[in-house]
């Protein structure tokens, strides 16, 4: 008598998903099972498994979360006073506008009382009371303020330089500029300057044409969640000239050293490494790990900072990996993620017509290719 078939991880996941588009089909769970090659039982005991919680489990975490929301209430009731001064203490209070918003919130929410709060924040209690000139109709500058936060809304990215700028050239006001500053502060229209950091990883080789197979794969990193909310990396590679999508790696998290590790695999099932890797300035990128490991084996060809369409051809491939796959699908596990994934990508290399290849797919051009790289003005040999 045969032994029993034993199903693979990869297998349950593909066949779970299977069966739920033949349950939405409307057909019963015999009728499932039996399309499937399984019994009933079996189909049962892996949606236990790999199909999420059951009732039990669920029963179990909505009486903790009720517990935990309980035990959260006590201890805010509790600890009422610390956790407004935690509060205020997050950052440094400058201004008596800001330190009014700070009692008005603590006596408001916290319900603490005016003489504390007063005393937490390190206001007067007579400065807490004074109503600004600002918020009263006699304000010399009301007409002025309006301007600049109509001025602002319209212009959400300009400065108060250049607010100064047409309200002197354009509305011909004779307005001093250090005032136009003040005010703006005092509205809270400041732009703050957001200067990304620039990483700048040192090529080892020129920018070259893929003009041929296994002269340039680009590589790079997409991000994805699993339904708990915990994140899952993705690493995709492709050769620029035959389309194919040539790595597969799904993880919680990529390291350097895990990114060198799959690199090695596929330079070996691939039968060596291409002339050049092409990809952005990304930490994994510019490590010390993979600068070792492609010294005197493979150049790299870092793209400008700030410009992914340097890096056409692996962006086309993410676009479509997004639509596609990632915004198509949930994942319940890990596993689920690189199972659907992983069958993207090959259905990719063998089903997907390329119109730049003319409509074959991209394993049927690269069999028949006989493409050779012809350098030009390159150092590479």
């Amino acid at each position: 008598m045969a032994g029993r078939k034993r199903h693979s991880a990869e297998d349950i996941v593909r066949k779970l998903r299977r069966a739920d588009e033949l349950a939405a089909e409307g057909k019963t769970g015999e009728q499932i099972a039996a399309e499937l090659g399984v019994s009933a039982a079996t189909l049962y005991n892996w949606r236990r498994q790999f199909g999420g919680m059951d009732t039990d489990a669920a029963k179990e975490l909505k009486e903790l979360r009720e517990q935990n929301t309980r035990l959260k209430r006590l201890l805010a009731d509790a600890e009422l006073e610390k956790d407004a001064l935690r509060e205020i203490a997050k950052g440094k209070i400058l201004g008596p506008a800001a330190k009014r918003r700070a009692v008005d919130m603590l006596r408001e929410v916290q319900s603490l009382s005016e003489r504390f709060a007063c005393k937490v924040v390190g206001l007067a209690r007579a400065t807490y009371r004074r109503i600004p000139v600002a918020a009263t109709p006699a304000d010399p500058d009301a007409d002025l303020r309006a301007w600049l936060r109509a001025y602002a809304t319209k212009h959400p990215g300009h400065g108060f330089r250049r607010a100064w700028a047409a309200l002197r050239h354009d509305d011909g006001r004779e307005v001093n500029k250090k005032k136009v500053h003040r005010l703006w502060k005092d509205e809270g229209l400041q732009v703050r300057a957001h200067s990304p950091r620039k990483r700048a990883g040192a090529s080892s080789a020129p920018r070259i044409d893929a003009d041929a197979p296994k002269v340039v794969w680009a590589l790079d990193f997409q991000f994805d969640s699993t339904v708990d909310g915990k994140a899952v990396k993705i690493a995709s590679m492709i050769d620029e000239h035959t389309r194919e999508s040539v790595l597969h790696l799904v993880e919680r998290s990529i390291t350097a050293e895990k990114l060198v590790t799959e690199l090695e695999k596929v330079f070996t099932a691939r039968g060596g490494p291409p002339l050049v890797l092409r990809m952005d300035n990304g930490p994994e990128m510019i490590s010390a790990a993979l600068q070792q490991f492609c010294a005197d084996r493979v150049g790299i060809s870092y793209i400008p900072p700030g410009t992914p369409w340097n890096n056409g051809y692996i962006e086309s491939f993410n676009r479509r990996l997004r639509a596609e796959c990632l915004n198509r699908n949930h994942w319940t596990s890990l596993l689920e993620a690189r199972v659907v994934i992983g069958d993207f990508k090959t259905e990719h290399n063998l089903r997907h017509r390329h119109s730049a290849l003319g409509y074959l797919t991209p394993a049927e051009y690269a069999a028949r290719c006989s493409h050779t790289h012809h350098p030009v003005a390159c150092d590479i040999n």
